[in-house]
């Protein structure tokens, strides 16, 4: 936990970052409870504190493994039962969007095949690539562990896609890492944020699905 606030703690430093971001985050570290953590949003409604804090530290661990591209400690994180389901888009779609099992995903590295993960926005054609070349699009395009702004089990900032993740996974918990972009006004469409969901198994918070999100049309 001691490595969670000293990631984000450097991120909010100073007073023209911390004017921009959201308040009302409350953590519980090893040494009690942080109130008003700058960067971290929660739903109105709160929830328990020791386990978010537990959520999204299992978040920043994933975070590593995908700056990483640690595919082999990546896929330790999936659900060893459901794998992980990668959405190109907010909009999750169980019948066009790729999921992996736990050893697919350890082999992501040495994985030269092309998949289709689901279709583009505006073009609606197929989003084929590697899984090397869709996590340098569709995963980790942005220094996600850096993220200004993180919402847990809360959207940060919407597009026009639907939101589906609670519907489809009504059980997960997630984390939304979220990059405002260059142009910071009510109509920027260079955000992007990347969503990572849980859902528990045995008593262990296992990956089952990664969203990224970004403006579409």
């Amino acid at each position: 936990m001691k490595r969670l606030i000293s990631r984000v703690l450097p991120l909010v430093a100073g007073a023209a970052l911390g004017a921009g971001l959201l308040l009302s985050g409350i953590y519980a570290t090893g040494g009690g409870l942080v109130d008003n953590l700058p960067g971290i949003s929660r739903p109105p409604d709160g929830g328990d504190p020791t386990r978010n804090s537990s959520l999204v530290a299992r978040a920043y661990d994933i975070l590593d493994t995908l700056k990483n591209s640690d595919y082999e400690s990546l896929a330790r994180s999936v659900h060893p039962e459901y794998g992980v389901i990668f959405a190109p888009y907010a909009t999750i779609s169980l019948p066009s969007n790729k999921r992996f099992t736990e050893g697919q995903v350890s082999s992501f590295g040495v994985d030269a095949n092309t998949y289709v993960w689901g279709v583009y926005d505006g073009s609606g054609e197929p989003i084929e690539l590697s899984p090397a070349a869709y996590f340098a699009r569709f995963v980790y395009n942005k220094d996600f562990a850096r993220a200004p702004v993180v919402g847990v089990n809360y959207t940060v900032r919407s597009g026009n896609a639907l939101e589906n993740v609670t519907d489809v996974f009504p059980d997960a918990q997630y984390v939304d890492f979220y990059f405002p972009g260059d142009d910071k006004g009510a109509d920027s469409r260079d955000w992007n944020s990347l969503r990572l969901g849980f859902e528990d198994y045995s008593g262990t918070l296992c990956l089952t699905v990664i969203i990224h999100s970004e403006w579409t049309a």
